[in-house]
C-alpha cells in the first residue's frame, strides 16, 4: 500500500507563518496579534482554525493570551539563558559504581500516576501510535493463529531485521539483515554488548554525565567506571578520552554520540571519525547507544558512529522505546565482530525476544507509518522543549543555566553553585513532582547542583504549576547559599 505525504493542516500552516514572523522579528515581543475574527477574514479560514493556531503557538510559548485584551507575542526570557558550563578535561581513576537513593526515588515516582512526571525520560501516551500498533497486532493474531507459538531464537524475527537493515540505509550505515539481533529493549542490547566485551572487574570508559541506567548496569556487572567529561555543545571530550585510553586502559568505551542523555549533544561527523580512530589505535570496542537518534527536531538524522566503523569494533544499540512503544520492549543490537558471541549471550540471557511485538513493529515500519509518526512527534517535542525552557526562565533563580537541545525531550539544568539537587528532589516529591537529580548521572555522584527535566508530555496547567514549584524550591535552596557557594548562617530548610 502506498501513502501520500502528510499535508499540513490549515492551522499548522497559519501557526508556522506567525512563528516565522516572530522568529524574524517582524512581530516583536509585546505586540498584539490580530483578533481571531480579523485574522480569520484576512486569511480566509474559519475562526476555529485561527483559535487552534493561536492555541498551538501558546503551547509553544510564542504567544500569550491576556484576558479581555487578546493575543500578544510573548516576552521570551529563555533566549537569555546560558548553557551549562564547560567541564574540566580531567580523568580520574576507575571507580566502583554505587547507584544512590536518587534513582530509587525516581523509579518509585514512575509508578505513581499522581506524581507529575518531570523525572523519567518517557513520552506521553497521546504522542505515540499505540492504537495503530495494537490494531496491527490484533490483525496479526487473527490472520496468523500460530504466531507466538514458537521462539524467535537469535538473531530474531527476520521481517523486523529486514526493516532495520532498510532503515540503516537512511542512517548511512552499511548493515544487512544478518547484522542485527533483536532484543528486549535497548537495555538488553547494552547488557549483551557489555557482557560480550568485558569481564567482572574491568574498567570501562563512560561519559560524565551519563544515563543512570548505564551506571546501574555497570554496578550490577561488577565493572568500574572511568568518567570522561562531556562538553555541553560538542559531546564527548576526545582529548580526555585519549588520555584515559593511554593511562587507564579501559576495556571498552560506552557512549551516546547522537542526542546524548542528559545533555542532548550531537557529535560532529569529524568527531565521530576521530573517536573511531582512537578506539582503533588502542584496539578497544565502542558500545554506541543510539536510542534517541531519530528525534532531531529539524527532521535530519545524524549518522551513528557505526556508519564510520571499518572493522566491526562498534556495537550499535537501539530500540523503539523513545519513539514508538516503550511497553513493546523491542530493541536491537548490531554487534559487528562480536555478533556470534552476542547471539549466544542473547539466548542464555532471555532465549528470544517476544514475537508479536516484533511483528507489529516490523509491519509499522514497512507501512510507512513510522516516518509519518516521526514528523509529527519531532514537531511536538520541539514545541514542548521550547515551552519548558521558557517556563524555567520564568520560574528558576537567576544564575540557572539550561541546555538548548536540537532534539530529544530532556533539559539539563545547572543551578547556582552549592544548590543540593538531591534535597530538591526529595522536597519536590513531597509536593507531587518528580525530577531527576544530577548526582545519579555520575559514577562519583558529581553534578550535585544539576537537574534533568523531561519534556515528554504536552504542556498543560499541571506542568506549568509543577515547574513553578520546582523553581520555587530551587530559589529557596539558592537563597541558603552565599556568594561562595556556602550555606548562610541561620538559613532555613523548607
Amino acid at each position: 500500500m502506498t501513502h501520500m505525504a502528510d499535508a499540513p493542516h490549515l492551522y499548522e500552516q497559519l501557526a508556522a507563518d506567525i512563528a516565522g514572523a516572530i522568529t524574524r522579528g517582524t512581530l516583536r515581543a509585546g505586540e498584539r496579534l490580530p483578533s481571531v475574527r480579523r485574522l480569520s477574514e484576512q486569511r480566509g479560514v474559519s475562526v476555529a482554525t485561527v483559535l487552534t493556531a493561536y492555541l498551538s503557538l501558546e503551547n509553544e510559548g510564542l504567544i500569550e493570551t491576556r484576558p479581555k485584551s487578546g493575543h500578544f507575542v510573548r516576552v521570551r526570557r529563555a533566549t537569555a539563558l546560558l548553557g551549562p558550563t564547560e567541564p574540566r578535561s580531567r580523568v580520574g581513576a576507575p571507580a566502583r559504581v554505587t547507584v544512590g537513593t536518587g534513582v530509587a526515588a525516581l523509579l518509585a515516582a514512575m509508578r505513581d500516576p499522581a506524581i507529575v512526571p518531570l523525572g523519567a525520560a518517557t513520552l506521553s501516551p497521546e504522542l505515540l501510535p499505540i492504537a495503530a500498533l495494537n490494531r496491527m497486532m490484533a490483525a496479526i493474531c487473527k490472520e496468523m493463529s500460530t504466531a507466538g507459538a514458537s521462539y524467535d531464537a537469535p538473531p530474531g524475527l527476520p521481517t523486523l531485521r529486514r526493516q532495520l537493515a532498510r532503515r540503516a540505509v537512511t542512517w548511512g550505515a552499511e548493515l544487512g539483515e544478518a547484522d542485527f539481533i533483536t532484543t528486549v529493549g535497548a537495555m538488553e542490547a547494552l547488557h549483551i554488548a557489555l557482557r560480550a566485551t568485558t569481564r567482572p572487574g574491568d574498567a570501562i570508559a563512560v561519559e560524565s554525565p551519563t544515563y543512570f541506567g548505564v551506571l546501574q548496569l555497570i554496578e550490577e556487572m561488577g565493572l568500574r567506571a572511568i568518567e570522561i567529561p562531556v562538553h555541553p555543545t560538542s559531546g564527548l571530550d576526545l582529548d580526555a578520552l585519549d588520555e584515559a585510553l593511554r593511562t587507564q586502559r579501559p576495556r571498552t568505551i560506552l557512549c551516546v554520540p547522537n542526542l546524548h542523555n542528559p545533555l542532548a549533544t550531537v557529535m560532529s561527523d569529524d568527531a565521530k571519525q576521530r573517536l573511531w580512530r582512537l578506539a582503533q589505535r588502542h584496539d578497544v570496542p565502542i558500545i554506541e547507544d543510539d536510542i534517541h537518534g531519530d528525534l532531531m527536531h529539524d527532521g535530519t538524522r545524524p549518522r551513528p558512529l557505526k556508519a564510520f566503523d571499518r572493522d566491526g569494533r562498534v556495537l550499535l544499540c537501539g530500540s523503539v522505546s523513545k519513539t514508538l512503544a516503550p511497553g513493546y520492549r523491542v530493541g536491537w543490537l548490531a554487534a559487528g565482530r562480536y555478533q556470534d558471541a552476542a547471539e549466544r549471550l542473547k539466548f542464555s540471557q532471555s532465549v528470544a525476544t517476544p514475537t508479536l511485538p516484533q511483528m507489529a513493529v516490523a509491519e509499522f515500519l514497512a507501512s510507512g507509518g513510522y516516518d509519518r509518526h516521526l514528523r509529527r512527534l519531532r514537531r511536538q517535542l520541539s514545541a514542548q522543549v521550547a515551552r519548558m525552557r521558557e517556563a524555567v526562565a520564568h520560574s528558576f533563580p537567576p544564575g540557572t543555566r539550561v541546555s538548548a537541545p536540537a532534539g530529544g525531550f530532556v533539559l539539563w539544568l545547572e543551578l547556582p553553585a552549592g544548590c543540593d539537587a538531591l534535597a530538591i528532589q526529595a522536597r519536590a516529591l513531597e509536593r507531587g513532582v518528580a525530577v531527576a537529580p544530577g548526582p545519579i548521572f555520575s559514577a562519583r555522584g558529581r553534578f550535585g547542583s544539576c537537574l534533568r527535566l523531561s519534556c515528554g508530555f504536552p504542556w498543560s496547567p499541571r506542568l506549568e504549576a509543577a515547574v513553578a514549584t520546582l523553581g520555587a524550591l530551587a530559589a529557596a535552596e539558592a537563597s541558603r547559599i552565599g556568594p561562595a557557594g556556602r550555606v548562610r548562617q541561620g538559613a532555613a530548610v523548607n
